[in-house]
């Protein structure tokens, strides 16, 4: 249905943003070092965002692309480039210049706007954008302008103030298309609908607890699946943004401080920084601090860290194809009898499906047959609903194959335990088969995370004559610590089977993607490098 009716009206998060305005007129929603904007003033600039993207030529169904960090025009983006009936295309302020350009000439991408620390990456490639009529500078970090076009600020102020008309008339259109990592081959153009992103975002709200009252710091890149849809939910209850350039912890504790942060998304490797910086328990929280973590499997240690130094950790899971979170660690009440670290045993499952994304199942991928819920027996976790992706921009084959079976393929590997809570136990490109038994990364990591001088760590297969492949484990040493490869192997020994124990260990720093997650291909390719395949 796309008419609208007295009993019908597309379902799009434009109207959080509406309503709030009217609502907390004089509220705060927008923080950013010393700026405060109310709800009136992030309306009025969100409404000059969507009229001078008018004015250069930006109508129903073009993409406008933002390469910026966590600051006030990244969220306003959110809002202005949608009501336009256009697409947004965040990326990824830490790829590549050629990286960049691809995803600019395949979302076919006319107008660009690029936070100026970073426009060194768009210089580079300024002649490999013909599609692009307009460049915008967003002056933050200095004023210089080194792209031919308007600063930011000079835009909006062409722009009107009033609201422009509604022109979404159909749910199903496509308010944002989100670039995968591209770690198995070219990055992939995820499509969302205004209804998955609306859905979505009050799923957030809902399942968090999020009020008037919430004041939300932006530790999740933005371009990560439009922040997991808190660019919309923290405005649909009428929250505040707080808004942060850099993931540093010194900044987090200050703002968490100064400004009463009551919720803050973050992957595990942001927890393990946090929990891990010194003067932590100097800042004083306000009120609960609820952190949402997500993008790897957290070990029990780094949930118990957090919580031991005033968080409350809810672990969520999800890709960039259903919007970020799909499933949450639902917590039941009678689990607050168990010490802690039983408590942080259940926190690290990916539990159940959000309540409006409703469908998750694991699999046998082969037959689409539900595996036993044993908490043993190894499958694919599936899922479909409304808030699964549209598809791929322009790569049907991809899409037809993700949806293969009707159902969204995630590609990971995972337990049903018999609460109906699923575990996942390892990416399929992860798992370690080793002499015919299959060994999961994750168990292995978690394991090695109960050391005390461990502050991160990765597992991955590297080749062996005799079994095929068996464990590594690359270690980042907490600081002023030295562990050596023996200790960690012997402490493995002690506590989970021998065949799963690291046959080596190496010390030193973990690629990471921009939003924390610990590139594994990267570590395997160096292990790999000259045999024909990995042997899975």
């Amino acid at each position: 249905m796309t008419q609208r009716t007295v009993f019908y009206e597309p379902l799009s998060p434009l109207s959080f943003l509406r309503r709030s305005a009217f609502v907390f007129r004089d509220k705060t929603a927008v923080v950013y070092n010393d700026k405060r904007y109310t709800y009136s003033e992030f309306y009025q600039r969100v409404n000059r965002l969507a009229s001078a993207l008018k004015r250069v030529g930006i109508g129903k169904g073009d993409k406008v692309a933002f390469l910026c960090p966590n600051i006030p025009p990244m969220l306003e983006a959110h809002y202005g480039v949608p009501m336009l009936g256009a697409a947004l295309v965040s990326i990824n302020i830490r790829l590549s210049p050629r990286e960049i350009a691809y995803i600019i000439n395949h979302s076919d991408s006319k107008a660009l706007f690029v936070d100026n620390e970073f426009a060194h990456l768009i210089t580079a490639i300024q002649e490999d954008l013909p599609n692009i009529k307009t460049f915008v500078n967003i002056c933050d970090v200095n004023d210089s302008r080194p792209l031919d076009g308007p600063e930011y600020e000079e835009f909006l102020a062409d722009g009107s103030p009033d609201p422009l008309p509604n022109v979404i008339e159909d749910e199903m259109e496509v308010i944002a298309i989100n670039y995968t990592s591209g770690t198995t081959g070219l990055p992939k153009g995820v499509m969302y609908h205004h209804r998955g992103a609306y859905l979505n975002a009050l799923g957030e709200a809902l399942e968090h607890k999020m009020s008037s009252s919430s004041v939300y710091l932006w530790t999740l890149p933005m371009f990560h699946c439009n922040g997991w849809c808190f660019t919309w939910g923290v405005t649909a209850v009428g929250g505040t943004h707080v808004c942060l350039r850099k993931v540093v912890p010194e900044d987090i504790y200050l703002l968490i401080e100064r400004e009463g942060v009551t919720h803050l998304c973050a992957a595990p490797t942001v927890l393990v920084s946090m929990a891990n910086y010194p003067r932590a328990k100097e800042y004083q929280m306000k009120t609960k601090l609820n952190v949402i973590t997500a993008g790897a499997p957290p070990s029990p240690t780094v949930i118990k860290n957090m919580e031991e130094i005033g968080a409350e950790v809810t672990h969520v899971y999800g890709l960039t194809e259903v919007y970020g979170p799909h499933t949450i660690c639902e917590w039941q009440a009678p689990w607050n009898e168990l010490d802690t670290s039983e408590k942080a045993k259940i926190k690290a499952r990916q539990g159940v499906a959000y309540i409006h994304a409703e469908f998750v199942r694991v699999v046998d991928p082969a037959e689409m047959t539900d595996v036993p819920a044993d908490g043993q027996t190894i499958g694919e976790i599936v899922m479909r609903g409304n808030n699964v992706m549209l598809g791929y921009y322009k790569q049907l084959e991809e899409t037809e194959k993700a949806f293969r079976g009707g159902w969204f393929h995630s590609g990971d590997l995972a337990v049903m335990h018999p609460n109906g809570y699923i575990e996942i136990k390892d990416r399929l490109k992860d798992i370690i088969i080793s002499g015919g038994e299959n060994i999961s990364t994750v168990e292995v990591e978690n394991c090695i995370y109960e050391h005390p001088d461990v502050l991160e760590v990765a597992v991955i297969g590297i080749p062996d004559p005799k079994w095929g492949e068996v464990p590594k484990a690359f270690v980042v040493p907490k600081p002023g610590t030295n562990p050596t490869a023996e200790e960690i192997i012997n402490f493995c020994r002690e506590r989970i089977a021998r065949f799963k124990v690291p046959k080596a260990v190496e010390f030193g720093e973990l690629p990471k993607t921009s939003t924390g997650k610990i590139m594994k291909y990267r570590l395997r390719e160096k292990e790999w490098q000259g045999y024909d395949k990995r042997v899975n």
